[in-house]
């Protein structure tokens, strides 16, 4: 069955050109907007009264939210603790800080209160990557085996952990224990899209329990049924977006990171390429679940 089309007009939330925007993250108790851009190592801020932004010396390629000052950031070194108003960081967790030729990519918050991160290799070397989960003070590797791990998402009943490979072009489905989280069962294949050709990117699921993913190179959004079928299709006007967020004051807007890199010319020539836009009206989210630090 063919997707319905849904024409919503989005709107510019920040013209920034990022090379490789990701993880929007709406802070539920700020009422900000965050999201990455990977290549520049820059944390991005916007509020309807501020914008602001933040440098590493690595790249930064998730977020989840502590509290209302301080962020959880993924990196290339690991996991960290973020002060907003200081921009003092601190380390949680390392993860393969000692593997140079890896970096961190999708991840995402649990229901839990744990926080799921995957690693890849800079050159996206075949199956080079993994997804590991950090919850009070343990990490665990869930997954390994995959070449650009994406997607990260959970399953509005807390017993399904969703991801990507974006290089096959499969969604895997993990049984999650209902009490803590952990995986208790192995990966499984949710849905695979490799004939359609559509290279799943970043991943959020509504209050229904439908999957919203970006499609990379599609121009669009796409809204897939809990029986893996797509019902839903939203277009971009941008061949690349990155990763969907549920947010606003009452949930039902959803912002849209976006790749400049590859369309540097189009850019120049003043196409949107790797700007964050909202899409009013699109769908219904919950807030993001704030991470555990504490053990």
């Amino acid at each position: 069955m063919s997707p319905s089309l849904t024409k919503i007009l989005p709107d510019t939330i920040d013209d920034t050109p990022c090379g490789l925007g990701e993880s929007p993250l709406w802070h539920p108790s700020r009422e900000e907007l965050f999201w990455v851009d990977l290549p520049s190592h820059t944390l991005h801020q916007k509020s309807d009264t501020s914008k602001q932004n933040w440098t590493f010396e690595e790249m930064i390629s998730a977020i989840g939210w502590i509290d209302e000052n301080h962020l959880l950031l993924a990196g290339e070194s690991g996991l960290w603790k973020f002060e907003i108003s200081t921009a003092n960081k601190e380390l949680i967790c390392p993860i393969e800080a000692n593997l140079t030729d890896k970096r961190s990519n999708d991840g995402r918050a649990d229901p839990w209160g744990g926080f799921w991160v995957s690693t890849m290799s800079k050159e996206a070397e075949h199956q080079a990557g993994a997804i590991y989960r950090w919850y009070k003070g343990e990490l665990r590797k869930v997954t390994d085996g995959i070449t650009i791990p994406n997607g990260i998402c959970f399953d509005k009943d807390r017993s399904i952990g969703y991801f990507a490979d974006s290089a096959i072009r499969k969604i895997s489905k993990i049984s999650l224990d209902p009490i803590d989280g952990w995986p208790n069962g192995s990966p499984e294949n949710f849905l695979d899209i490799s004939k359609q050709n559509l290279e799943i990117d970043g991943a959020i699921i509504d209050t229904e329990g439908y999957m919203w993913t970006a499609v990379w190179d599609g121009s669009a959004l796409y809204r897939i049924s809990p029986q893996a079928e797509f019902v839903e299709k939203i277009e971009t006007s941008i061949p690349r977006p990155t990763c969907p967020a549920f947010g606003g004051i009452t949930f039902t807007d959803l912002y849209v990171t976006s790749a400049a890199i590859g369309l540097e010319s189009e850019v120049k020539n003043g196409a949107p390429h790797g700007h964050t836009m909202r899409f009013s009206g699109a769908g219904k989210g919950l807030p993001e679940p704030r991470v555990l630090i504490e053990i």
